[in-house]
């Protein structure tokens, strides 16, 4: 009974005045209310047993789009696509109280002529049951059904990338493979083929080993890095695509002179694992299934073939570049590799990359400051690796060395390393990319870094001493080590070079006592020591009369004869040069400091380009020191030169 017929009968009660004429008109009034509240508690009573059956109720869009969005991997329940699937099948309650045997039920569906729609229920179903399972059969199970959803052998049947299982489909088959495969700890995934049992069946996975051989190496300790919390990078970048993303760390076997010793020693390298299902939709018919456990190796996004179609790989640099540092003893190497030489890197080049170099790509060298080490550059790298065009056109080498010692000498072993990975990896001259290279150094880096790209004449020898070296009675390794730490030449290779809140004139806290006290404990090394006590032998050496032994310390306090000097040479002609200058908040720029250097000594006239960025003296991951870095090396890519009319601030 509707609201309207309710009230039409209740009308026609109290209108009806014939009826109620005849009762006493006591009687009457009190019949009558009776009568009316009476009906009125009745109506109440029947109103709501007479809602619609179906109807909406208005909610805010963020509810109604969680439902209709919600899947297993996002909130732990079936998405409404495979509870659809479960309801038309009449396997929802079976589901409930025996998701094996509703899975089951649900594959013979599917075989005896089933759609795409039982399939995609399919993967959410087996992924839900292994989870609360842990049975790997239905994770495997789940990947096959995933992919089999994904590349049809009809490629008309593929489904529509705007429909939201085919996501979800991508990443259950990801997560699957990287659970079906786990070790007992279920911290690392194991890479194997052999025969694997399915709920269905079973599947034999052939696996190529040779795939873990990886320039020299061999990739073991594979870590899913979709499980890993990453900290310490601003940003996390994530390349969508199929397959499990890992990272793997790279064990040395042996040592070939060569490519190999670029690499450093506790690289991890990003790959990604695709199984493969060749016919997948007419195999899951039967009761055995062969398949291939493919690996990949994808610091950059990279498509693979799956049929005719190009598809993406899943990549994730940012997760494996964390893991790597994580356990890394870079961070250890910081304070000690100030005081004495800890470095014992093997072969002579104390370079070292995240990846083999590649022909073509013009290196960045990074130069890391005072006692730090390689790892500070690793929210510049994560950023500007994962920038589609740099990464296409560059490649990130990083210089190791004792921030102790003097600064002569390091820029020494900096310029023999870059030497030497020329020759070895051009040794004809026709990679026009390792011709190009860009040198980057933070703060005692950068005074490293100006020494690539200048010449010095005798002008550094002077201070040594009043005489040619000709004339002084040395030993030949005393000679050859000065001739290479004071008789510099530009790096005829090096195009570009940036410095980063760089002391050219000094730092101030060099000069402090407690500064000057604790270069007492520098150990230099051995060929340094015997080159000292070689020239003390001599009696016109200009250093004997400061009476200290040189450390990188002491070539960085305001007034050093060292540095005044190497402030003062020219940049070589054809290369160019860009400044990048922290300058605390609130500071004027021109009389401000970053805590450790001022603006005063980092500014240099003969730059191609200034940028100053508020911010302390360890700037190398500030996003506008970033943005300018990758700014100078498009500028590079595309060729433009020219002096900028105006400083950045």
């Amino acid at each position: 009974m509707s609201t309207a017929q309710i009230t039409a009968t209740l009308g026609s009660i109290f209108d009806d005045e014939n009826e109620l004429s005849e009762l006493p008109a006591r009687s009457s009034r009190w019949a009558a209310w009776s009568l009316f509240y009476g009906w009125l508690v009745l109506a109440f009573l029947i109103l709501p047993g007479c809602a619609t059956p179906v109807g909406v109720k208005q909610v805010d869009p963020q509810t109604v789009h969680r439902e209709l969005t919600g899947n297993v991997l996002s909130s732990g329940e079936l998405s409404e696509q495979t509870r659809v699937v479960l309801n038309r099948r009449s396997l929802t309650t079976l589901f409930k109280q025996d998701p094996g045997e509703a899975i089951a039920q649900l594959h013979a569906l599917y075989v005896a002529g089933g759609n795409a729609d039982d399939l995609s229920a399919l993967v959410e179903t087996c992924f839900l049951h292994a989870e609360s399972s842990a049975n790997r059969e239905f994770y495997l199970a789940s990947a096959i059904y995933a992919y089999a959803f994904l590349f049809p052998e009809n490629q008309e049947e593929e489904p529509s990338p705007y429909d939201p299982r085919f996501r979800l489909a991508c990443d259950i088959y990801n997560r699957s493979i990287t659970s079906a495969f786990k070790t007992d700890t279920g911290s690392t995934v194991a890479l194997r083929g052999g025969s694997f049992y399915l709920p269905f069946g079973c599947i034999e996975i052939k696996f190529d080993s040779s795939s873990l051989f990886w320039n020299n190496r061999v990739l073991v300790y594979f870590q899913p890095v979709a499980e890993l919390q990453v900290r310490g990078l601003t940003n996390r970048y994530r390349w969508s695509g199929i397959g499990a993303p890992l990272s793997a760390r790279a064990a040395s076997f042996s040592r070939q002179a060569g490519a190999s010793e670029l690499i450093a020693d506790d690289v991890q390298v990003p790959i990604t694992a695709l199984l493969r299902i060749p016919e997948p939709r007419k195999q899951i018919t039967g009761k055995k299934l062969h398949g291939i456990l493919e690996i990949y190796d994808v610091s950059v996004p990279k498509s693979v073939d799956i049929g005719s179609r190009k598809v993406p790989l899943e990549v994730e640099s940012t997760a494996s570049l964390a893991a790597m540092l994580a356990e890394s003893p870079v961070w250890q190497m910081e304070l000690v590799g100030f005081f004495r030489s800890i470095l014992n890197m093997k072969g002579s080049s104390q370079l070292r990359a995240l990846r083999p170099h590649q022909r073509g790509l013009i290196p960045v060298v990074m130069v890391h400051g005072t006692a730090s080490s390689p790892g500070r550059w690793a929210e510049m790298v994560n950023e500007l690796q994962n920038d589609p065009i740099i990464q296409q056109h560059f490649q990130f080498w990083f210089f190791g060395y004792d921030t102790g010692n003097p600064i002569a000498y390091s820029a020494s072993l900096l310029r023999e390393s870059l030497t030497q990975a020329v020759k070895e990896f051009d040794p004809r001259g026709e990679d026009p990319a390792l011709h190009r290279m860009v040198v980057m150094g933070h703060s005692q880096g950068g005074l490293l870094t100006k020494m690539t790209v200048v010449d010095s004449g005798d002008k550094l020898w002077n201070l040594i001493s009043k005489k040619p070296m000709d004339e002084l009675d040395l030993r030949e390794s005393t000679r050859t080590l000065l001739r290479k730490s004071l008789f510099v030449k530009p790096l005829p290779f090096v195009r570009s070079v940036i410095f980063i809140a760089t002391p050219h004139r000094g730092s101030f806290i060099a000069g402090w006592r407690p500064s000057q006290w604790i270069t007492r404990f520098i150990k230099l090394p051995t060929n340094i020591l015997l080159g000292l006590a070689d020239l003390l032998q001599q009696h016109s050496l200009a250093f004997i009369s400061t009476g200290r032994i040189p450390t990188s310390v002491g070539d960085m306090t305001p007034g050093n004869a060292f540095l005044k000097i190497l402030a003062e040479l020219p940049i070589a002609p054809g290369v160019s040069a860009h400044s990048i200058i922290a300058v605390k908040e609130g500071m004027p720029v021109d009389h401000g400091h970053d805590g450790v250097v001022a603006y005063q000594s980092a500014h240099l006239a003969d730059v191609e380009s200034e940028h100053v960025v508020r911010s302390a003296h360890s700037c190398q991951g500030h996003p506008h020191t970033i943005a300018e870095v990758r700014r100078i090396l498009l500028e590079q890519l595309q060729g433009k030169r020219g002096r900028l009319s105006e400083r950045s601030r």
